[in-house]
């Protein structure tokens, strides 16, 4: 097969920061460039499909997929690439995940083909109620004036999560999975346009809290401009100490501590995190939520994230439409995608919460119920094509308790990153994780950022009388949009694929697993494909993109459409029989590797 993978040499050559030094002229040394020029901003749309024949990475920044490929290829396994990545993203990629967030991750083991899936959210304080966000004026606080500072922040379960999977899956010795991030810490790393912009758009935010401010800004007050070499070796000592202590360092004694203190004494917006919300921290295996769609079976998280019901329901519904035959191109397929995510989006701000506190129906995937709810999704007497907004109603679903819930309030704007990686042994990891919002909570200790996590509960606690079941309890995992997946076909991985992009999440895996599953196509053209999602009835279509092409067929239908940036991360591995197939997001800045 052609070599479109990369060799030892090369993936040396990026950790350093130095592809340019790799070998000229070749094609995978084309690539490694391409893939770490600074970002526009603007949407690539060039055709990156990756091939390799044993093992691959594919991950939202160069350095991070490096990395994790390097852990492979000293016999490692996805989860030992898992840590390396996660470490090494939360030092570049800061405005998205990293030590003081959450993630959620599945695990397919090669060996036992058995599928576990890890819960890795944060939590709300003990001390925390549903009137968290809600002011002495009896009136939810404005959702910036939230984020900003300790009252957001959850407690981290990154570090659990990464100490919790390398203990079950792991093969290489853990502290040995933070040599990458601990070198680019001490050593520097270029800060990418993509970085640069996002210090700009939250300049005034950034600057508020000195931590930051000294970090991601020159002594004049600018951006680190693109290019600039940035180091960060208060990040390389706190690795240092939970390589050498494991994640007892962070979760007990000074960085717990330091933690701490910087949450309750944020100025402006003090936090309810205590010592004893990090020490009871505890990561939480769960049963897969899986779904048969076409001739395969499509798995991910349960609650708390919402992710893997939601596309179920969309998809569910979908499956007695021919979407092969109306193809990507046709108005009438993104009709019926549009509507069935609007029926779905209003069941998960009905039901979906984390689980450990609130019963939810049993049947949100029943075959049955999905297919009258697709009903709803044919062309209505006297030629309307969609439904009205105040016919988008939860549905009714089988129960096995009675329910008197009110609908959700919370807002779930986009950040986040996502990874996939196969091994040589048929491990699978599918990982997306989070900070919430960019750049968390703008509080930083110890060189990461903390989460705002808690501010994917919703701030009004109950609604006419009735609870929501996403309000904020202590000990409470907010829902999430989060929808890491895997793809199975013949019992086996076919396609593992996630992506950020808050709760805008669903539907561009939903976009991908129909364009990969009904459309035929790879990995790469199914991530490149312009999204269109809708949510809560307005279609948002990818601006500059063919996408907007569609825009007058979907407002004949009745839709009101707005272009805007649609910016996801996906990244996924496709298994083929040629081998395997990877795909980074052209929108990012990310690189799939393999070898």
């Amino acid at each position: 097969m052609a070599s479109r993978f990369f060799p030892p040499l090369i993936i040396r050559a990026i950790l350093a920061g130095f592809v340019a030094l790799a070998v000229c002229g070749s094609a995978s040394a084309q690539q490694a460039t391409d893939a770490v020029a600074p970002e526009t901003g603007e949407a690539r749309t060039e055709n990156r499909l990756v091939k390799a024949e044993r093992q691959m990475v594919v991950a939202a920044h160069p350095l991070a997929t490096a990395a994790g490929l390097a852990m492979l290829e000293k016999g490692g396994t996805a989860a030992d690439a898992m840590v390396a990545v996660q470490l090494v993203l939360g030092l570049v990629e800061p405005q998205s995940s990293g030590l003081g967030g959450g993630a959620f991750l599945l695990y397919h083991d090669g060996e036992s083909g058995k599928l576990a899936t890890y819960d890795g959210r944060e939590t709300a304080p003990a001390a925390a109620d549903g009137n968290l966000f809600m002011g002495a004026d009896g009136e939810a606080m404005k959702f910036f004036d939230a984020v900003i500072g300790g009252r957001s922040v959850g407690t981290p379960g990154t570090v659990a999560l990464l100490a919790e999977v390398h203990r079950k899956h792991g093969k290489l010795a853990w502290a040995d999975l933070f040599e990458p991030a601990i070198r680019l810490a001490e050593d520097g790393f270029a800060v990418t346009a993509r970085l640069n912009e996002s210090i700009a758009a939250n300049a005034e935010s950034l600057f508020r809290y000195p931590a930051t401010r000294q970090y991601f800004f020159s002594e004049e007050g600018v951006p680190m401009f693109p290019g600039t070499l940035l180091k960060n070796q208060a990040y390389a000592d706190t690795l240092e100490a939970i390589a050498t202590e494991g994640e007892k360092a962070f979760y007990s004694g000074e960085i717990a501590s330091d933690i701490v203190n910087v949450i309750q004494s944020a100025e402006g917006n003090p936090g309810l995190l205590s010592m004893a919300d990090m020490k009871a921290y505890q990561v939480k295996e769960r049963a897969p939520v899986c779904l048969s769609y076409r001739e395969t079976e499509i798995c991910g998280m349960g609650p708390p994230s919402s992710g893997m019901l939601t596309v179920g329901q969309i998809l569910g519904m979908l499956e007695e439409y021919d979407l092969a035959a109306l193809g990507p191109d046709n108005p009438e397929s993104w009709r019926l995608i549009g509507e069935a995510s609007r029926l779905a989006f209003a069941d998960r701000g009905r039901y979906m919460a984390d689980s450990d506190f609130v019963r939810m129906p049993k049947g949100l995937l029943n075959r049955s119920y999905l297919a009258s709810r697709a009903e709803l999704l044919k062309v209505k007497d006297g030629g309307a094509q969609i439904l009205e907004q105040n016919d988008v109603q939860p549905g009714e679903p089988p129960m096995d308790h009675a329910l008197l819930l009110a609908d959700d309030q919370s807002l779930e704007l986009p950040s986040t990153s996502h990874f996939s990686i196969l091994d040589q042994y048929g491990n699978a990891v599918s990982m997306t994780t989070t900070i919430e919002n960019a750049f968390g909570s703008r509080l930083m200790v110890r060189g990461f950022l903390l989460n705002n996590e808690l501010t994917d509960f919703s701030f009004v606690p109950e609604f006419a009388g009735k609870p929501v079941a996403n309000r904020v309890e202590a000990g409470k995992r907010p829902r999430s949009s989060m929808s890491p997946t895997i793809v199975y076909r013949d019992g086996k991985p076919w396609l593992l694929i996630g992506s950020p992009g808050g709760s805008r999440i669903i539907g561009y895996v939903a976009k991908a697993l129909i364009a990969a599953i009904d459309w035929k196509m790879d990995v790469q053209s199914a991530i490149s494909l312009p999204h269109l999602v809708n949510r809560f009835g307005t279609y948002d279509v990818e601006e500059g993109t063919a996408a907007e092409e569609l825009a007058p067929a979907l407002a004949d239908f009745g839709y009101r459409v707005e272009s805007k940036p649609l910016n996801s991360g996906l990244h996924g591995i496709m298994v083929t029989d040629g081998g395997l197939e990877g795909g980074a997001d052209p929108r990012r800045e990310g690189v799939a590797l393999g070898d």
